[in-house]
């Protein structure tokens, strides 16, 4: 049998709040066929019929994802699991974590390749109870669409079907949840590094190039355009040579950082500070001078965050945002140690612990964007169809005196 189907690159968000944190995920799908793929709900049936305009649908806990069962908890013998990589050390587990289910291979029909995540629960002198329920579960998920652009008609001859929601919901979302034993990012030394030296001697160099591609840019700067207005104090902090901040907004803009050269390259800096915050993680600015901050793949290099956040609570005007940006691409030798560890929606949870410690921001919320296309002037365009994934977490400052 042959058919005739409408092509269309779409915009897919997922929406859900979880221990008072907002969070969002985006995905682009580019070539979803309106014949063959399947939407929940409505979806399905309102999106091929829209004009580009979000549709957009409510679904309770347990219905795009399985609901939670009891019997998804397991407990094993330490020796059951796979915990020996090919190459390295064997892996340790720490309660709290999330980890590929490849680990736990032959239990409950989990398979060699699985990577979806499982979360360790307890573990014990001869016990380790895992939880292989989906950690959305137990949450209520608004889902919207928009079509993005309208591909045209193909011929249809069968083929396999994509379900572009569940398939956003099976790379991990959901591990970006502020969890209450959280506290487990911190154990042992998490922000000890493979190079110990002083960062001032890695910084020494320039380094007048970009770590993301063009598209994940853009990214980057339409996540920041939604908390930023004109006229606003901003701080660039770890600034570079480039402030990936809305073009279309006159900002006054301070950047603190550890290369002058590149600082002074950098054309939105209206001043900026060489400081070095694992050295100093007091920032050299009086009580509320800004009126916005952002810190762009940066982030994974702070030995004290939680110093630095709260801290830079401080310098916020109370209700100014802080909006932390990352992707998946770092300095290996000078990334603090945790960040490797963990799960890429995973460093969104140990983000949010940063600002929960810090004790002095609200309105925390998080947002992942994946699956757009990578430009194809980028020179990793032959090598990877897809841009950069960008994560970001962003709260508000209190004001401290009223908390005081």
């Amino acid at each position: 049998m042959s058919t005739t189907s409408e092509m269309a690159a779409v915009e897919i968000c997922i929406e859900w709040q979880a221990n008072d944190v907002a969070h969002r995920n985006r995905v682009y799908a580019g070539k979803v066929n309106f014949w063959r793929d399947i939407f929940p709900g409505t979806l399905a049936v309102l999106l091929p019929e829209s004009d580009g305009a979000w549709v957009r649908e409510e679904f309770p806990a347990g219905e795009l994802v399985a609901p939670w069962r009891e019997s998804n908890i397991h407990t094993v013998k330490p020796a059951a699991l796979n915990l020996q990589r090919k190459n390295g050390p064997p892996v340790h587990l720490q309660a709290g974590r999330h980890y590929p289910r490849y680990l736990a291979a032959g239990l409950a029909d989990i398979h060699a390749g699985n990577v979806q995540p499982m979360r360790i629960i307890a573990i014990e002198d001869d016990a380790v109870r895992i939880d292989l329920n989906h950690a959305l579960a137990r949450v209520p998920l608004t889902v919207s669409a928009r079509i993005d652009k309208r591909l045209g008609s193909t011929g249809e001859h069968g083929g396999r079907c994509n379900e572009p929601v569940t398939d956003l919901l099976d790379t991990g979302v959901g591990l970006e949840t502020l969890h209450p034993d959280n506290a487990h990012f911190f154990q042992g030394q998490p922000f000890a590094r493979l190079d110990e030296r002083e960062d001032s001697v890695f910084y020494s160099q320039p380094r007048l190039v970009q770590h993301l591609d063009a598209m994940a840019i853009e990214q980057i700067s339409r996540i920041y355009a939604g908390f930023l207005e004109d006229g606003m104090q901003v701080l660039d902090l770890m600034s570079s040579w480039v402030s990936h901040l809305p073009d279309e907004l006159t900002l006054s803009v301070t950047g603190l950082g550890m290369n002058e050269a590149e600082l002074a390259k950098n054309p939105r800096l209206a001043q900026y500070t060489l400081h070095d915050l694992n050295t100093d993680p007091h920032l050299p600015f009086p009580d509320r001078q800004f009126d916005a901050a952002v810190c762009t793949v940066s982030i994974e290099y702070l030995t004290d965050p939680v110093q630095v956040i709260k801290d830079l609570g401080r310098a916020l005007k109370p209700g100014a945002p802080f909006i932390v940006t990352f992707s998946d691409r770092w300095f290996p030798t000078k990334v603090v140690g945790i960040w490797n560890d963990l799960h890429p929606f995973e460093r969104m949870a140990l983000v949010l612990e940063y600002f929960h410690r810090a004790g002095n921001f609200t309105d925390l919320a998080t947002e992942s964007v994946s699956g757009y296309p990578r430009p194809e002037d980028d020179k990793y365009a032959g090598q990877m169809a897809l841009s950069d994934p960008v994560f970001a977490v962003s709260g508000r400052a209190v004001d401290q005196d009223a908390c005081a």
